[in-house]
């Protein structure tokens, strides 16, 4: 079963923070697009969620 994708755009606000820091996401390997529609990369919000926390534990949130 396919995981619904969203843009990038959406997954930085379902995650509460900004494209820019989605982008950082992919670029550290954090993050992998789940697929494309255009020139768009999309995401799945659970890959999305994990590299969230994954950050989040390496700066020391919890």
């Amino acid at each position: 079963m396919n995981a619904p994708t969203v843009t990038s755009e959406l997954a930085a606000a379902e995650a509460g923070v900004t494209s820019a820091t989605i982008r950082k996401w992919v670029q550290r390997g954090h993050l992998r697009p789940a697929g494309t529609q255009g020139r768009r990369q999309l995401y799945r919000l659970e890959d999305v969620f994990a590299a969230e926390r994954a950050t989040n534990r390496l700066r020391g949130n919890h």
